[in-house]
């Protein structure tokens, strides 16, 4: 979770255990997480960001270290300042 959206909704990344060809993939081990854990190195996609209810989740594998979470946001922002958008 990325962020909370208001009104119960959340702004959230992909996590997958698979690294793709995805330069902008974070990289998340044990050491990613202050609380709980993956059960393998997983990779966390910048460029998979989505929304969702808070109803609609199940359980919380862990919590991210500030450090990681700040490499995942800082990836995001990153991401979007190379979009250019014409009008």
């Amino acid at each position: 979770m990325l962020a909370d959206a208001d009104k119960g909704d959340l702004i959230l990344c992909q996590v997958t255990s698979r690294a793709y060809a995805d330069a902008r993939a974070v990289e998340l081990t044990d050491a990613s997480f202050s609380e709980g854990s993956l059960r393998v190195v997983s990779y966390a996609r910048p460029a998979k960001l989505f929304t969702a209810n808070h109803s609609l989740l199940v359980s919380q594998a862990g919590k991210l270290t500030d450090e990681a979470l700040k490499g995942i946001v800082d990836a995001v922002v990153s991401l979007l300042r190379g979009v250019r958008l014409t009008v």
